[in-house]
């Protein structure tokens, strides 16, 4: 019976030290929040390597259409001109 009643009785030690860690806690919390949320506005956040790939890729897509239209359209000759030509 003695043991249950010393156990229940905290040490003014473990008090004093749940009491600074309360405290500490309390200090740190702002701290952490503000870790917490500039974490998660990097985690969502677009990137530079992601735009440059957009970039890229609209760039590559506009030289094909251009490509593609240039040879459709300068491999049309007029047969009347080379004929003039002789």
């Amino acid at each position: 019976m003695g043991r249950k009643d010393a156990s229940t009785l905290k040490l003014p030690v473990d008090q004093y030290r749940k009491q600074i860690g309360k405290q500490d806690y309390k200090k740190n919390r702002p701290v952490l929040r503000a870790a917490k949320l500039k974490a998660e506005a990097k985690k969502a956040a677009i990137g530079i390597k992601e735009v440059g790939l957009l970039l890229a890729a609209i760039l590559v897509l506009l030289l094909a259409f251009y490509a593609f239209f240039y040879l459709k359209l300068s491999t049309e000759v007029d047969p009347a001109l080379e004929l003039n030509e002789n």
